[in-house]
């Protein structure tokens, strides 16, 4: 399929006025121990608590929606933005939501109106069940990460960041199934550095960028879910595969030691698969140059703060 920077600049013109322009925030001298200028992308400040409105937004407001409404699977942050976007278009949400979810997501999903259906297991085993329900009720399916509409929604962030960090050297992004560095990269396009990061427990996109495509994988561990996927998406597969200088891998206490220095150095709160990319900075799984502007995306804010503040 032919998926680029124009299906981003659409989406953005679409969903105008219906997500936040989130900021960024340029970190001092040597913030974080590290030579590099560092400037995160507040992107955990959007509505629903991560970027996942955006293709939400871009999904509905592209697509014929039955009277019966839209269902969708979700880990939990794509599930609280197609509630949030549902009842703000006017239409009816069911949401699968895998057992491993932290209970905030589903108790936030339900406060906005939508349905909400707990599955054993991950976000796989919720995906089959949402696929199941719509072959039986014709709802509009939104899948988290693997549609055009999701991914250049998703992209828009990067539209977004282009104009706000210019001279930006690198960003770093956290991949799950793929939707936000797919869309990040189809509109930098390789003009400016793009860097995946994902955990070392659930790597579907390090493993269909080995085998040349898509594969199953197994995955779990810390920050599995909002990162962990059987299978990485197709579109960011090609998207990645062109427009990413390379993916890395960091461990499930390099993300937790990421969020509690955001925590206690910057006073931000981050849930695992928001902090992963930092990780990757912090771990040293990516080095920047002493004069490298590197821009590390905050992507989620939906967690347990306890764990990182207690």
């Amino acid at each position: 399929m032919t998926f680029g920077r124009a299906d981003v600049e659409a989406a953005r013109e679409r969903i105008d006025g219906y997500v936040r322009r989130t900021p960024v925030l340029e970190l001092g001298p040597g913030a974080f121990g590290l030579d590099a200028r560092v400037t995160l992308k507040l992107e955990l400040t959007q509505y629903t608590g991560s970027f996942k409105p955006r293709g939400a937004f871009n999904k509905l407001l592209s697509s014929e929606v039955p009277e019966v409404g839209v269902i969708a699977a979700s880990g939990g942050n794509f599930g609280l933005a197609v509630a949030y976007s549902a009842r703000t278009l006017g239409h009816h949400a069911e949401i699968f939501v895998p057992s491993n979810s932290p209970k905030v997501k589903a108790d936030g999903i339900q406060a906005l109106g939508a349905e909400v259906r707990v599955v054993d297991g991950y976000y796989d085993e919720a995906l089959d069940a949402s696929r199941a329900r719509a072959a039986e009720s014709g709802a509009l399916v939104l899948h988290a990460y693997d549609q055009p509409e999701i991914v250049a929604g998703q992209g828009t962030m990067g539209a977004e960041l282009s104009e706000q960090v210019p001279d930006a050297d690198t960003v770093l992004v956290g991949i799950g199934g793929g939707g936000l560095i797919g869309g990040i990269g189809a509109w930098y396009e390789g003009r400016t550095r793009v860097i995946g990061v994902e955990p070392e427990t659930s790597t579907s996109m390090t493993a269909a960028l080995a085998a040349g495509g898509p594969v199953d994988v197994t995955y779990g561990g810390y920050a599995a879910d909002s990162l962990g996927t059987k299978r990485a998406g197709e579109i960011a597969f090609e998207i990645v595969s062109k427009h990413v200088e390379r993916v890395v891998l960091v461990s499930g206490d390099q993300i937790l030691e990421a969020q509690r220095r955001l925590w206690r150095e910057v006073r931000i709160f981050a849930e695992p698969g928001g902090a992963a990319a930092l990780a990757a900075l912090l771990s040293g799984w990516y080095v920047a140059e002493p004069d490298e502007h590197v821009v590390v995306v905050i992507c989620g804010a939906n967690g347990d703060l306890e764990a990182v503040a207690g």
